[in-house]
């Protein structure tokens, strides 16, 4: 997957130190803990407010807590 993100950030002209770690993780805790395809959503909001200045770490937390809160629909 490195070898993908680099060529991604060689592309776009992006900086190529990417927080894997922290983008799966919110990705993960968006899919089950509210519904699958907020997943990729949540991680481009990610990214939008990483561009935008905040520390990926700050703003991955922040959405942990809003995932891990978020009320469960009825199955």
């Amino acid at each position: 997957m490195k070898t993908w993100i680099n060529a991604v950030c060689a592309e776009l002209n992006l900086p190529t130190d990417v927080n894997v770690d922290a983008i799966l993780d919110v990705a993960r805790e968006a899919a089950h803990k509210v519904e699958r395809p907020a997943a990729p959503v949540t991680t481009f909001l990610l990214g939008m407010v990483v561009a935008g200045g905040m520390d990926v770490n700050e703003a991955a937390a922040k959405i942990q807590v809003l995932a891990e809160t978020w009320p469960t629909s009825p199955q």
